[in-house]
């Protein structure tokens, strides 16, 4: 078995390469002058200090997050503990919840104005919209002075900027979705990984013949299938088509969205996926489950897979290969181009805090440098400068990401967010047949339309 030290990040990845490799990912523009700050740098990795509260009062602070798996909910809260314990004029009260569950809560916590200190959104039209409704405060100063802009990744802090200012920090993982299979069955079946959508679908129907299922799907949670339609979509158009319809320039009824759809609905119908996918929850690991049982053999997902897998089952990493998604055959769409994001989880200071100091201070804590050990020897890589993976795997999905000629912010990010709910829905409608791909379209052009005449 490969040992969990084995799966340590060392430091040296290199910026250049980053830079060309993400420069599809969200918008990025010039951050402000940093104002003057009283938030002193961390030193040597260290939480920073933070100013005393007044009279020896104790400043009370919230954070919430969504790292539920493995021991990640216990690194989080190692980190603020040692930021308490440095700063004892301050308690943090950590909150993990589910994803699902957590956008939910954030909704209700927004509209009746209740929000916490600290919290975790996915950058792009979400977080625009956040900033546009008071949920958010610029944190350029405090992230200048503190000297985390330049331990960051530059792709990462330009996902979080806007309008002249940085109103997040990029703390969780660089994430590019990728095909994994289980190698000892591709063994056994004498299938060969695949270039082409076609060869892909031969493997498909090679292990559907053996009386297993070629994909593990769990989309009740609606992002699982949005990977494959988006890879679909980037495969058969290239980057373009989503851009020039996001900016109200093209369409979502294109020809691009269309093959996205119909490919989803063939493949369905071809049982490429397992029964009752629709029903079935990601959160819980439902769809790894049948990785884990031989009676599915290959996944499209991101690559916190690799650490689910660490917490949850260890031995089954030893069969886990990697391919990028195939090109499309006949398209002259770039096949390098991945689906992904720079950061995964942004943390922000809600526009209701009032140590925005303090709050910067504990997110700062989260990229410290037993945090980020910790981190990388569970299978993530951290949007810092400078890591080199060591860990096979890790490495081969570094490699998609080096090759990648752009970057595809995932779609339920870089939409608003009404328009990233109706993309979430149609597509789960057309995996479930209840929608043709036409009909989808329609409704997200007619979304989009929509969003674009108020803004």
């Amino acid at each position: 078995m490969i040992t969990r030290v084995n799966r340590i990040l060392t430091v040296l990845f290199s910026v250049a390469v980053v830079l060309a490799v993400f420069a599809g990912c969200g918008g990025s523009s010039t951050p402000a002058a940093p104002a003057p700050d009283s938030a002193p740098a961390a030193q040597d990795g260290a939480p920073a200090e933070a100013p005393a509260a007044p009279s020896g009062e104790t400043i009370n602070l919230e954070l919430w997050h969504i790292q539920m798996d493995g021991d990640f909910p216990n690194i989080i809260q190692r980190s603020v503990d040692r930021y308490m314990e440095a700063n004892p004029q301050y308690n943090v009260e950590v909150v993990p919840t589910a994803n699902d569950a957590y956008k939910q809560k954030l909704a209700v916590a927004m509209g009746a104005n209740q929000m916490p200190d600290i919290y975790i959104s996915w950058s792009g039209g979400p977080m625009i919209e956040y900033i546009k409704a008071g949920h958010m405060q610029p944190i350029t100063s405090q992230i200048n002075s503190s000297g985390l802009k330049d331990k960051l990744l530059d792709a990462g802090v330009a996902q979080a900027t806007y309008s002249g200012d940085i109103w997040g920090v990029p703390v969780e993982n660089v994430a590019a979705a990728v095909v994994y299979y289980n190698k000892a069955i591709y063994e056994e079946l004498g299938l060969s990984v695949p270039a082409t959508i076609s060869e892909l679908e031969a493997n498909a129907d090679a292990i559907i013949a053996a009386g297993k299922t070629p994909f593990s799907l769990a989309n009740s949670t609606q992002w699982t299938g949005s990977m494959y339609y988006m890879y679909f979509a980037t495969r058969h158009g290239g980057l373009q088509p989503f851009q020039d319809a996001a900016t109200g320039e093209g369409t979502f009824e294109s020809d691009t969205f269309v093959y996205a759809g119909d490919k989803i609905q063939e493949w369905v119908g071809k049982n490429y996926f397992n029964v009752g996918f629709n029903g079935i929850d990601e959160d819980s690991g439902q769809s790894r489950q049948l990785l884990y049982a031989d009676q599915a053999v290959m996944h499209v997902m991101g690559s916190w897979f690799l650490s689910n897998v660490l917490g949850e089952n260890p031995e089954f990493y030893e069969k886990i290969g990697i391919f990028p998604f195939p090109a499309v055959d006949g398209s002259s769409a770039d096949p390098t181009a991945v689906v992904g994001t720079v950061g995964d989880n942004f943390y922000h200071v809600s526009g209701s805090c009032a140590d925005v100091d303090g709050a910067f201070g504990v997110i700062a804590a989260l990229l410290d440098d037993q945090a980020i050990a910790e981190r990388t020897a569970n299978g993530r890589i951290v949007p810092i400068k400078g890591a080199v993976v060591e860990d096979p795997l890790l490495k081969v999905i570094m490699g998609v990401v080096e090759n990648a000629s752009g970057t595809q912010l995932w779609y339920d990010q870089y939409l608003p967010p009404e328009v990233a709910d109706m993309h979430k829905t149609t597509s789960q409608e057309i995996f479930g047949g209840t929608m043709t791909p036409q009909d989808a379209n329609t409704r997200m052009q007619e979304t989009m339309a929509a969003y674009l005449a108020r803004s």
